[in-house]
């Protein structure tokens, strides 16, 4: 082919490369080979997964990092079926990702072809926009369409289609130049509005979410809170969006939140939400927050999917279009200073000595406070959904936004994705993850593609042998009737060093410090397997 003209699957991941793609992270299908060929030459690097389900969570937390589309490819039918949750985490979460799925040839549709399956049939209700490539000619300018509706307002999944007959066809039409992606704007009269109700409110609270934040709008935020006596809250598992070492952070809102800034939201007289909105997580079943309390959104989603409440002025503009228009404002200090008292006392572990020193048990409340005290202020933490989350959610320390990823879905599974992903996206940053043990096996397998790619996250995987949130239901719902919680497990710090990794179980709370230490020190993907009392799903005192 002439430098003019290559095939469509060529063109695809020029434009990739146009559009500063990093990694791509996948499973191979034959439904794609064209552009598996275009990337042999490529920059980007393909980072090959075990399950499509780890490859699609990886491109999940590439978008929640960086802010920049993560991307994933797949095959048709099964390879899309596994990739599907990855997609739903997106969605919900609202989290820019593309996700490139192989098709059967344009000749084979509605034929029932092997592995044939409607792309908008799967995908039409959890992402903003399924799209297939119909002409070669329009491919590269398709991907560039894909990556704009992925980070623009809302951002989310959008779903690519690919045929495979297209993808060979040639074309010498030109790349796509990126789309700017627009921040909204607060006009002059806006801001003053929202100035006289911050200034007439008794008991403001500030709360912050979504993906759409830099390091510089959180300084910019934190540093207008911290002036004006405003306390900030964090949405749930977006709490990395403020220092923690700020005063002016009073802690999160959503499951395992401290109930006396839960008592706070309910007794707000204004709610000021930033890049997030009041939904049945954060207001727990839509209970909480007083009804009566001002409210005001800035989002740059007109349609305000994610807010369920009254609104009183909506800012369309995202959290760096804000933060250039913030109104001056001053607060009295008292409301601000209880409420990061009450934060500081809730995130701090129950003391160094716990009540499994000598059994055969990890007291978890001394781990996160023995793990707290090894982690480097720029470490990225994740974990999926269970129990075990609670304990790094409400006692790990994060000094920056894009140092957390964790399912606001609620997907288990996620966690060791991530971290794999964490450790390529920032090499040379510590990277630990918090795994329970149904959440660990769910893509434990892509600890293989941390220790080929050289990828160093630390897994702790909390062994309670069984599905512990449900567990906890059952014991409220049905006391004394448990049923299809339990689990058996193996040896998962064996299981680590199957693959390479450092692996060791620690069961006693006085051996964990020497093996923090030494998973640290051991230059590669490490597993500790922690026994924890299965009766105990909580901190103490919570």
């Amino acid at each position: 082919m002439t430098a003019e003209t290559r095939t469509a699957g060529a063109a695809i991941v020029a434009q990739l490369e146009a559009l500063g793609v990093r990694r791509a992270y996948g499973v191979p299908g034959e439904s794609y080979l064209e552009v598996l060929d275009a990337l042999h030459d490529s920059p980007i690097e393909m980072v090959v997964c075990r399950q499509e389900g780890g490859a699609g969570f990886m491109a999940v937390a590439e978008g929640r990092l960086t802010g920049l589309p993560g991307v994933a490819m797949v095959t048709r039918g099964p390879g899309a079926a596994n990739a599907a949750i990855a997609v739903h985490t997106a969605w919900q979460d609202a989290t820019p990702m593309v996700l490139f799925v192989g098709l059967v040839p344009v000749d084979d549709r509605d034929r029932e072809s092997f592995q044939e399956f409607s792309l908008t049939g799967w995908f039409g209700s959890t992402a903003k926009r399924v799209i297939t490539v119909e002409r070669p000619d329009r491919a590269a300018a398709q991907v560039a369409e894909a990556f704009a509706v992925a980070a623009a307002g809302r951002p989310g999944p959008v779903v690519v289609g690919l045929p495979e007959d297209v993808l060979v066809e040639p074309t010498s039409a030109p790349l796509a130049a990126p789309r700017p992606i627009a921040g909204g704007a607060v006009s002059s009269a806006q801001r003053q509005a929202l100035g006289r109700m911050l200034e007439t409110a008794q008991r403001p609270l500030v709360v912050l979410g979504g993906d759409r934040w830099d390091a510089a709008s959180t300084a910019a935020v934190t540093a207008w809170a911290e002036r004006a006596e405003l306390p900030l809250v964090a949405d749930w598992r977006t709490h990395d969006v403020v220092d923690h070492d700020s005063p002016a952070y009073v802690g999160w809102l959503g499951y395992g939140r401290n109930p006396r800034l839960a008592g706070a939201f309910d007794d707000a007289d204004l709610l000021l939400f930033v890049g997030t909105g009041y939904g049945d997580v954060i207001s727990g079943g839509y209970r909480g927050g007083a009804a009566d309390a001002v409210t005001v959104v800035v989002d740059p989603d007109p349609e305000l999917r994610i807010h369920q409440r009254r609104v009183d002025l909506h800012l369309l503009a995202d959290p760096s279009a804000f933060v250039a228009e913030l109104p001056d404002v001053a607060k009295e200090p008292d409301w601000a200073k209880q409420l990061r008292a009450a934060q500081l006392e809730f995130a701090t572990p129950g003391g160094e000595v716990g009540p499994y020193v000598d059994t055969n048990y990890v007291d978890m409340d001394v781990a996160m406070a023995q793990l707290a005290a090894r982690l480097d202020r720029d470490a990225v933490i994740t974990y999926g959904a269970g129990n075990h989350a609670v304990w790094a959610q409400r006692f790990l320390p994060h000094h920056g936004v894009g140092s957390l990823v964790a399912p606001r879905n609620g997907a288990m599974g996620i966690g060791v994705p991530a971290a794999v992903a964490a450790s390529l996206v920032h090499p040379g940053r510590q990277v630990v993850s918090i795994a329970g043990d149904g959440c660990f096996l769910m893509n434990g397998q892509e600890l293989a593609t941390a220790v080929a790619r050289g990828g160093r996250p630390l897994i702790l995987v909390v062994d309670n042998a069984q599905y512990g949130t449900i567990r906890q239901h059952q014991e409220r719902e049905h006391p004394g009737r448990v049923s299809g919680t339990a689990l058996v497990n193996p040896d998962f710090g064996a299981y680590a060093r199957a693959f390479g990794a450092f692996g060791e179980r620690v069961s006693r709370t006085a051996d964990l410090p020497a093996a923090l230490d030494r998973a640290l020190a051991s230059g590669t993907a490490a597993v500790l397997h922690l026994d924890v009392d299965p009766a105990i799903l909580q901190p103490r005192g919570a």
